[in-house]
């Protein structure tokens, strides 16, 4: 089910975040897409770095190779990945709306990661749960968030090295992107 601007509003009111700021992280995260709009399956990124954490001894496949690309290549090293470990594939996966990593799964109140990955694919409401779930879990993150403090919003939810990575990736660094965005939903709020 598609996410309202009610729900993201309420969502944030309910757990004292700002609608800009909380429309800011949604847009920077996914770009506003719980789902594939081809196929109907949730937003994931596959990371094979922290794959190989959970399963050192795994054979290489497609799942080793994978970068961040496109849905359809996501899902197939995922799958891959699956057919070696279940639950490692779900835990080395960010999902939905919020990008939220299958390994934070107990910090957020599930018993397992496939329980997070069931609750993720019911709405974009959920991710969107799910993902201030994890923001509060982090209380440094939350009060960054709060005064709007884009760089550490940033280095908390994609770590000290989100500026190489855009680099990397020739794209605008986060915390830019982040601000960017919370300003243009501030004004239209």
């Amino acid at each position: 089910m598609k996410l309202s601007e009610k729900d993201i509003f309420e969502l944030g009111q309910a757990n004292g975040i700002e609608y800009a700021a909380l429309k800011a992280f949604i847009s920077a995260e996914s770009g506003g897409l719980g789902f594939d709009k081809k196929t109907g399956k949730i937003i994931i990124q596959f990371e094979p770095v922290w794959f190989r954490r959970k399963e050192p001894f795994a054979p290489s496949g497609a799942w080793s190779i994978n970068k961040v690309d496109v849905q359809s290549k996501e899902w197939i090293a995922f799958n891959n990945a699956f057919k070696i470990s279940p639950n490692a594939a779900m835990e080395s996966t960010s999902i939905g709306l919020m990008q939220v990593m299958g390994f934070h799964y107990k910090d957020l109140g599930f018993k397992t990661v496939g329980e997070m990955w069931d609750f993720a694919k019911i709405s974009e409401r959920n991710q969107l749960e799910l993902g201030i779930r994890y923001i509060k879990s982090r209380p440094e993150l939350f009060k960054a968030l709060k005064e709007k403090n884009w760089h550490l919003v940033a280095y908390y939810y994609n770590g000290a090295k989100y500026k190489e990575m855009a680099i990397k990736w020739n794209r605008e660094a986060y915390n830019i992107t982040m601000e960017k965005a919370y300003n243009k939903y501030k004004i239209a709020s």
